[in-house]
């Protein structure tokens, strides 16, 4: 069942493109029709729509970050490191919830609704967090922006699966994740203004960060207007004429005329339409039907949810504490780690269409692991200063970042249709739960030891995950690129 050709799933047979019968079984190409698309003005829109998303939660991420060091300052809040972590671990735990919730509906209700759910949910707590007057109200505010957070990351991901051609999928799902680090770099240089002493207070700075990131994200719910509902959901529950016409509109947006069926002599995949995914058949669908695959999915997303946000959450603080870099000028410091951070999906992303899932996951895994055990001993010997430990980051991250992508590609390429949303976000709130929401907590009490081994043991548990992680890919990954969604996981609803 793991791994399926696509003779095995399809029929040939030549009616209309997508045609229900009396007992619910539709006869459909509409999944080749949109793979067999070139690059268009409507992907690139997807792109951008989609894309804008992460930008503004780079945004986010990089503001609580490079705010640490004010929130530490702030004669409201008065935050030690340990609230600093706590609060970032709020955010994640957040995320993690938000994740399953809303990945559930996703399944079931569809992409774009949760499109604008989620994000009001994260808008409002980000203007909320501006507010806030104590260490708990603060960190309740992250926990909210984090639920939104987690939400987008299961709609958006699949949204890209099912919309964009099979040959540029895994660049396109590289690249939209990598944006996050453009809005990285914009939170870096607002932290830069925005920290100044010489214009604003002590107290008044990171409010109005946080303020102008939820004034900035108004603009993405006109973008989304651009993204239809994805075709592929909608055949299967049961509105495959809807899901006809969107497909006729993309085709015209994309090539100027609707395609014929007779022209191409697409394949065809015969389905039985159905209002919802039991949670029962989600459970045996991930846990053995696809156990293996599940083992891939957990691992990588454990690995690098540990390894960055151990890491990026705690950046500032390494900075400030370690090597006395003023809280108001870290942002000069995230600019060249985020442009690593973006040039790696750019640069490699191809690669991952090309050279494979396997190779590219393996080596981007090992590749940032055994770097970030040798940027930490450099660390703990104390031979870097703020300048190269920022170089090292860079370095590192370029590889990290493809290879954090991945994972997501990874569980959102890899399981049927029917439980996409959900899978994403179990293998989110568990890799979260386990690596994410501990990591900087954790990364925070060693940094307050001020015992540079300390730190360092704690990057090489990062380094050691990174590792196994890659080995794990390499033996089990499936080769999914360039292939359709359909062939790589054969749809619950499919009919022999």
């Amino acid at each position: 069942m793991a791994d399926l050709s696509d003779a095995t799933i399809l029929s040939t047979v030549k009616t209309r493109p997508a045609r229900a019968s009396v007992d619910g079984i539709i006869e459909t190409s509409i999944p080749f029709r949109l793979d067999s698309l070139r690059w268009s003005g409507f992907h690139t829109r997807v792109v951008l729509a989609l894309g804008i998303t992460w930008i503004l939660d780079g945004l986010e991420v990089t503001l609580a970050g490079a705010l640490s060091g004010a929130l530490k300052e702030s004669p409201t809040l008065n935050f030690t490191n340990l609230d600093v972590g706590f609060s970032n671990s709020a955010y994640l735990a957040g995320a993690v919830l938000g994740a399953l919730g809303f990945g559930w509906l996703t399944d079931r209700i569809g992409r774009k609704k949760l499109f604008f759910i989620t994000l009001a949910l994260y808008l409002a707590a980000t203007a909320a967090t501006a507010l806030s007057w104590s260490v708990a109200s603060y960190a309740l505010f992250r926990f909210l922006t984090g639920a939104g957070i987690g939400g987008e990351y299961t709609a958006i991901n699949s949204t890209i699966q099912e919309l964009v051609p099979a040959r540029y999928r895994g660049w396109t799902d590289l690249v939209i994740n990598g944006s996050f680090w453009i809005g990285a770099a914009m939170g870096a240089v607002s932290a830069i203004v925005l920290l100044d002493p010489a214009l604003f207070g002590p107290d008044l700075g990171w409010r109005l960060a946080y303020l102008t990131g939820a004034c900035l994200g108004l603009v993405v719910f006109v973008m989304r207007m651009w993204i239809p509902e994805s075709p592929r959901w909608l055949m299967i529950h049961g509105h495959p004429d809807r899901a006809h016409a969107i497909v006729d509109d993309i085709e015209r947006s994309a090539i100027g005329r609707v395609q014929e069926q007779r022209q191409h002599d697409w394949p065809k995949i015969r389905l039985r339409m159905r209002n919802h995914t039991p949670l029962r058949e989600v459970a045996r669908t991930l846990f053995f039907l696809y156990r293996r695959r599940s083992l891939v999915g957990l691992t990588l997303m454990i690995a690098q949810a540990f390894f960055y946000n151990a890491i990026f959450f705690t950046f500032a603080l390494v900075l400030t504490d370690f090597y006395g870099i003023a809280s108001n000028q870290i942002g000069w410091y995230i600019l060249p780690f985020a442009a690593g951070n973006f040039l790696g999906p750019v640069l490699l992303g191809r690669w991952f269409d090309t050279l494979g899932r396997r190779t590219m996951i393996t080596f981007t895994y090992g590749a940032s692991g055994l770097l970030l055990a040798l940027s930490g001993y450099l660390f703990a010997i104390g031979v870097l200063s703020a300048q190269t430990q920022t170089i090292a980051w860079m370095v590192i991250f370029f590889f990290a970042s493809p290879a954090a992508s991945a994972a997501y590609l990874t569980v959102s390429e890899t399981f049927p249709l029917e439980v996409r949303a959900l899978a994403i976000a179990v293998f989110y709130a568990v890799g979260t739960g386990i690596g994410g929401v501990a990591g900087p907590a954790l990364f925070g009490a060693l940094i307050d030891t001020g015992s540079r081994n300390s730190v360092f043991a704690g990057y090489l548990l990062g380094s050691g995950l990174m590792v196994a992680a890659a080995v794990i890919a390499w033996r089990y990954c499936i080769a999914a690129e360039r292939r359709a969604l359909e062939s790589v996981a054969r749809p619950l609803a499919f009919v022999e």
